[in-house]
């Protein structure tokens, strides 16, 4: 079990109580490192809880470049079948419809590594990376130098996925990928820095001080910052389902409303979801 599962099973209980949608944004099983009969012997409390949700037709699942196996392995549909007892179709991506004050809204998701050479290129280096180089890598436990783990590739790649967004109209782009949370095109730390030039201008001085220790605090956790040359609200990202401390992040969309949430264990060692950024849609759009 690894240190995220309960707080992954507690989201899902809580979003299945609450009778969400659920789109699921790639990478969940982690095929680069582990095999497919690993992860279907050791994560059947996570198939089972995310099949409640399939049962209510209220279930997506998007590829992204650590399982590629979804989208291009003959034996994908088998493996859907047992660990779901049903045939899911496998998405590259999803568009949300909506409108605002009488204005289309498209919120696009996908798992966000196209665009990345390392990550997507043609269709001979998704063959090799997800039939050759996915399971040499597992029975080997090699980790590479991905954006999972490497802040200079997250930054470069967070900035090529908002460039693109920016230029869109009429559309919101949420991915994930770069276990990086973004909210509105910016970091939770670049929020932060933010927040202080706020709080000193209002002359808080008590309020910028506890802001600059929870800088502190992500900066040694590893935050890195992009560098947005603007501030349009045009990008999301989801985060990551498998932090070092068990915390996991994602995006929730209801009653009108976007929100950056994180669940972590709190003191008494119970999952707790935490909202970390929202905002209404229409301030976004």
């Amino acid at each position: 079990m690894t240190l995220a599962e309960k707080n992954y099973l507690a989201a899902l209980d809580y979003y299945q109580k609450q009778q969400f949608f659920y789109i699921n944004l790639g990478d969940s099983e982690e095929l680069w490192e582990n095999l497919f009969i690993t992860i279907k012997r050791h994560n059947k409390a996570t198939f089972e809880s995310e099949k409640q949700f399939i049962t209510r037709k209220m279930f997506m699942k998007i590829f992204g470049n650590h399982d590629l196996y979804w989208d291009n392995d003959p034996l994908a549909m088998a493996g859907l079948k047992q660990i779901y007892d049903e045939v899911i179709k496998i998405y590259e991506g999803a568009v949300l419809q909506t409108k605002i004050n009488g204005k289309p809204l498209n919120i696009f998701m996908t798992h966000g590594h196209q665009g990345d050479l390392q990550s997507d290129g043609n269709w001979f280096s998704k063959w090799f990376v997800s039939d050759i180089w996915a399971p040499f890598q597992a029975y080997l436990k090699i980790n590479p130098n991905t954006p999972a783990n490497n802040d200079l590739l997250k930054t470069d790649h967070n900035r090529i996925m908002y460039e693109w967004s920016s230029k869109q109209k009429n559309m919101l782009l949420i991915t994930g990928h770069t276990h990086q949370p973004v909210f509105r095109s910016l970091t939770h730390l670049e929020k932060l820095y933010n927040d202080i030039a706020k709080a000193k201008k209002a002359g808080d001085d008590n309020l910028a001080d506890e802001l600059s220790k929870q800088i502190v605090n992500r900066q040694t956790k590893g935050d890195a910052a992009p560098d947005f040359s603007t501030s349009d609200p045009s990008y999301f990202n989801s985060g990551c389902c498998c932090f070092d401390d068990g915390d996991i992040t994602g995006i929730e969309i209801a009653d009108g409303q976007i929100r950056l949430i994180k669940w972590e264990y709190n003191n008494l060692k119970q999952s707790e979801r935490i909202i970390l950024e929202e905002c209404k849609l229409e301030e976004v759009f």
